[in-house]
């Protein structure tokens, strides 16, 4: 199961409301927290909500998008009894009820109910108009503040790849190209070179790329992410000692094809900010 990190927290009218994610892309916001603003008994507020026929069919959709495993025939029964007085749902109930993955639950100090933004925020609608205003706010503050630190991150490991670049095309010049090449079959080397980066770390060369997306600008590294650009840098100070080593290209391939492989799995799992986990998750 994938680790959960701790992001941040956004500060709205007085009240902290943290942030969570898996992936970087989706992130979780705490219903207890919103429901705070509300009642000093947050659970009892989400379940009210969550028993409401609109409530309930927001969240049945956006389950029906988003989630292939969802269960839509759990989820009509629920819908045909939204409303009543008799009615009664909770995020545990949901949860089990139809494999929902929109909302979750946490155990321990940091614990509560969880909510994927888009239905976090419908939640803060219901609790007050006002109220998710604020939270909208600063959480569009928190979204410019990590896109500049993401155009930051990415240009500086963007330089690091040239830098790198640089020991990489010395190291073929002094090892790798015979004095009687003409500039075209030199050229071709270098180009060569870099596709055998390519090809081990994006699994295409450069030209494969560029067929495949023809409209876009930039090239195939110009494409890569954070992660990537930076196995990239350390592949090419790695290709570079196995030039210096003798190592054929067939062989030197595998050996940095081995090395992208661990390098993106490890840098899969950490966070550029923090490193830290939610607490309450699984343990290490």
């Amino acid at each position: 199961m994938a680790k959960d990190i701790k992001k941040d927290v956004i500060h709205a009218k007085g009240f902290d409301i943290g942030i969570y994610t898996i992936d970087y892309e989706n992130e979780f916001i705490s219903l207890t927290d919103i429901a705070k603003y509300k009642s000093n008994d947050p659970n009892d507020v989400i379940k009210n909500w969550m028993r409401g026929r609109e409530t309930l069919e927001f969240l049945g959709l956006w389950e029906s998008l988003h989630n292939p495993d969802f269960k839509p025939v759990e989820f009509d029964g629920f819908r045909s009894e939204a409303g009543l007085h008799a009615f009664t749902m909770s995020p545990t109930k949901w949860i089990e009820s139809v494999n929902a993955i929109g909302i979750v639950t946490k155990a321990g100090r940091y614990g509560g109910t969880y909510a994927h933004s888009d239905i976090a925020l419908e939640f803060a609608s219901w609790i007050s108009a006002e109220f998710k205003l604020y939270i909208m706010k600063d959480y569009q503050r928190l979204k410019k503040d990590e896109n500049s630190r993401l155009s930051l991150n990415w240009n500086l490991n963007r330089e690091i790849a040239k830098l790198n670049y640089r020991i990489h095309t010395d190291a073929i010049k002094d090892n790798l190209i015979p004095p009687e090449l003409t500039p075209e079959q030199i050229s071709y080397k270098y180009a060569n070179e870099a596709d055998l980066l390519n090809v081990a770390l994006f699994g295409r060369t450069a030209k494969q790329w560029r067929d495949a997306n023809s409209g876009r600008k930039g090239n195939i590294r110009d494409d890569a992410d954070l992660n990537q650009l930076l196995v990239l840098a350390n592949m090419e100070s790695y290709n570079a000692v196995l030039i210096g080593q003798g190592k054929k290209m067939s062989e030197r391939l595998v050996l940095l094809r081995e090395l992208a492989v661990k390098q993106m799995e490890t840098l899969s799992l950490v966070s550029m900010d923090s490193l830290k986990r939610l607490p309450g998750g699984d343990p290490e």
